[in-house]
């Protein structure tokens, strides 16, 4: 643990950004392997899949992960999707 005061803060300040990114990421997977399981089960598909696009390009934005890894994420969603249609 530092000693200095503003070290001290700046330790608290990314445990706390970690945490934040550290659940975006984990809600934004579950939404994605949720998707790929309702595109299967042929369940409110389109909804699942819009609900997991915007949750990709929020990540994204926030820097959580590459825009062109939401990118890719998104092709493979519409990809899914068309090929169950």
């Amino acid at each position: 643990m530092p000693n200095i005061k503003s070290s001290i803060k700046r330790v608290r300040i990314e445990s706390n950004r970690t945490a934040q990114n550290k659940h975006q990421r984990s809600k934004m997977r579950t939404t994605l392997k949720n998707a790929f399981l309702a595109i299967e089960n042929q369940e409110n598909a389109e909804e699942a899949v819009k609900n997991a696009t915007k949750l990709l390009d929020q990540a994204a934005n926030k820097g959580i992960i590459s825009k062109q890894k939401a990118a890719r994420h998104k092709s493979q969603l519409q990809k899914a999707l068309q090929a169950q249609a």
